[in-house]
């Protein structure tokens, strides 16, 4: 009987019930029917979420990236892509991984990133002969790169619900980050070269005029670095990084690029408290959830009786990237991550696996799971935008999903990529 809230959140998230209301639907009666906790407990534990100072980072993570919308850097990065690759085979294509892994430093935020370039480089792609599944499946897929790099969103949940380093977790995108980008330019240069996409330039940009651009794009690129480097001077906290963050952005786009007018920050506030509130109403029902599980002990008893499965971590990896994936396939990966990391920390480091590698892979998977069919998130967002039909889609996105899983092994056995550059800039763990 322990486990019937599972059973029926489960049971919910595949009705298409939103993963806050289903776990808050559960839980509540739940403890109502437990003569040992009140109605107070519960209200404080929905609260508790909210007044996390690490969590606090998110909201501001989120409005730094809606000014950014509005201020031109999105503008200024396409460009600078453009001035790299636009005059290669599948130029446009490249210019799409590129924009995407740009923008992971910029807005942590795929979503963000696949209305972007829905709006200003798949009308440019449709022009030069892309089709439009083809451009729709790989701006969808280049949008799983965006949170792996800092300051993904995602890396920023996990660090707080697993009680490991924020600034470690952010340093150990940039690698698997930029690995998933060269496997889809890899695989968008074959498909170009195949089906005869060309450059949007017969001949590549004059070095003068690149070196000019890149001048230009500094004040864009220099956001996430700056933001590492603080973090590791202990100049600010990763709630204070957020705020620095979103004033940047606002001096940059209204003093640097004089895109920003100030009449648009209303509209640019609303667009954050809209994109944030979802977010944090995930957060306040899966800390009730977390505290169900606690109560009845089940992150314990999962040790144990994964220990007793298994004691190969290599093998737990494996079951653990299926079981990611398998989930993000049926329920929103975000509410997935919430509500699993909190229960498998305890076996990995009871394992001996590194919590940061582990917080990657995991980050890695749920990006992953946005445009696994048949309810990847991103799949929905793009054909919805562009107006056309998913299953059109889904036959392009066959080939992104293969190439990104064999980048997710290579990271997930590989623990190098993920390692790295935190064991470098922090020591080793």
């Amino acid at each position: 009987m322990t486990l019937w809230p599972v059973v029926v959140v489960l049971i919910l998230f595949f009705l298409g019930i939103p993963c806050s209301f289903a776990m808050m639907m559960v839980c509540i009666p739940y403890f109502l029917s437990d003569p040992y906790i009140s109605a107070t407990v519960i209200t404080q534990k929905l609260l508790a979420s909210c007044e996390s100072q690490s969590l606090m980072a998110i909201p501001f993570f989120i409005t730094a990236g809606s000014i950014m919308n509005y201020s031109g850097i999105s503008e200024k990065l396409m460009e600078f892509a453009d001035g790299l690759v636009g005059h290669m085979t599948g130029g446009l294509g490249h210019v799409n991984v590129l924009i995407s892994t740009l923008m992971g430093g910029i807005s942590g935020s795929g979503a963000a990133d696949c209305a972007m370039e829905c709006k200003i480089l798949v009308p440019e792609m449709l022009k030069y002969g892309y089709s439009k599944p083809y451009s729709a499946a790989i701006t969808a897929a280049t949008a799983c790169i965006t949170p792996i790099i800092p300051p993904g969103i995602n890396l920023i949940l996990f660090a707080c619900m697993c009680e490991c380093s924020v600034g470690r977790l952010l340093a150990a995108g940039y690698l698997p980050g930029i690995l998933l980008a060269i496997a889809f330019l890899l695989l968008n240069y074959y498909t170009s070269k195949r089906r005869g996409y060309v450059g949007a330039r017969k001949s590549m940009m004059a070095p003068r005029q690149l070196a000019r651009l890149f001048l230009q794009t500094l004040w864009a690129l220099f956001l996430p670095f700056g933001l590492i480097m603080l973090l590791r001077a202990g100049v600010c906290t990763p709630t204070e990084g957020g705020v620095m963050m979103a004033f940047y952005s606002l001096f940059v786009g209204k003093f640097i690029y004089k895109k920003l007018r100030l009449r648009q920050l209303p509209k640019i506030l609303l667009e954050a408290v809209t994109s944030t509130a979802p977010v944090m109403m995930i957060l306040c029902a899966a800390n009730l959830f977390s505290y169900y599980m606690s109560w009845e002990t089940i992150p314990s008893k999962l040790t144990e009786f994964l220990l007793a499965l298994t004691s190969n971590k290599y093998l737990f990896l494996l079951l653990c990237n299926m079981l990611f994936l398998i989930v993000g396939c049926f329920m929103d990966a975000m509410a997935a991550m919430i509500v699993i990391a909190p229960l498998l920390a305890p076996v990995v480091r009871a394992l001996g696996i590194d919590i940061i590698h582990f917080g990657l892979m995991m980050c890695f998977n749920v990006g992953l799971a946005a445009i696994t069919p048949p309810f990847g998130t991103y799949i929905f967002m793009v054909s919805g935008l562009l107006k056309m039909k998913t299953a059109d889609m889904i036959r392009e996105i066959w080939p992104f999903i293969g190439v990104a899983i064999l980048a997710l092994l290579l990271v997930t056995y590989v623990p190098w990529f993920s390692t790295v550059i935190p064991n470098l800039m922090y020591g080793t763990a």
